[in-house]
């Protein structure tokens, strides 16, 4: 895989690495489409029970690659994307295996709606957390459906709205993540409570996840078709545009 790599530990564990530090590991149209065969390879292996997701470099992700969407023409090419997006975050909660994300550093947009897919999270000291399409008139269309689960409908309506920016201790108070460790702790605190689960029988932690989840899909529809329409409004194609202007120049 171009974006993803997966290290088998041999106790049951493996670690799944975002791999673009280039690019804070930004979620790009290839990482979409690979996440999903990354859970599959995950269940598929009899070896693996429970999978600590991180990112490469400083960073967890930072959200959606921009220039991707910025390239798209049309509303059934936001359509497309949107769906590839929300089902690519949908495939970690309908994962046999026990996703336990570890957030080593900043998590926004998409990296906050994929820290809320997963079972249980674990931040860094160094991490934050935002809902940044606000910003582009965007809104984050797993994270609007899922949050109020994680961390309650206000708390979701303040990130989905402020676009303000969370940091570990915040996220904690808030249900958003469920341990904050030290940098130099993080990935060992997650892959000891993933070894720790891993230890289980296979079934139950199956049949528990899955019970757990079961609502997971409800509300991605509707949220498909109102992303899918605010970019395609001449607004928010601006400002994305000034956005990717922006790197541009800066790059």
């Amino acid at each position: 895989m171009e974006t993803l790599r997966i290290e088998r530990r041999g106790d049951g564990t493996a670690v799944l690495t975002m791999d673009r530090a280039e690019k804070l590991n930004a979620m790009s149209h290839t990482f979409f489409g690979e996440l999903p065969e990354a859970m599959r390879m995950l269940d598929e292996d009899p070896e693996v029970r429970a999978c600590v997701l991180t990112g490469a470099g400083a960073a967890f992700a930072a959200g959606g690659d921009i220039a991707d969407f910025h390239a798209l023409e049309g509303i059934g090419d936001y359509r497309r994307q949107v769906k590839m997006a929300l089902e690519a975050f949908l495939s970690i909660e309908r994962a046999e295996t026990v996703m336990i994300a570890a957030v080593n550093g900043i998590a926004f947009g998409g990296g906050t709606e994929i820290t809320l897919a997963c079972d249980v999270a674990f931040a860094s000291q160094a991490a934050q957390f935002s809902f940044k399409e606000i910003t582009l008139g965007l809104m984050p269309g797993y994270g609007l459906v899922r949050g109020p689960e994680v961390m309650g409908r206000a708390w979701t309506h303040w990130m989905v709205l402020s676009g303000d920016v969370f940091d570990a201790d915040h996220a904690l108070r808030i249900g958003l993540v469920q341990h904050v460790s030290s940098p130099e702790d993080l990935l060992d605190d997650a892959l000891a409570l993933a070894a720790r689960i891993a230890a289980h029988p296979p079934m139950a932690l199956r049949m528990a996840k899955r019970f757990i989840n079961r609502h997971a899909p409800e509300g991605l529809s509707e949220s498909i078709e109102a992303t899918a329409f605010l970019m395609s409004s001449p607004d928010t194609r601006e400002r994305v545009a000034a956005f990717v202007g922006r790197r541009g120049a800066a790059g």
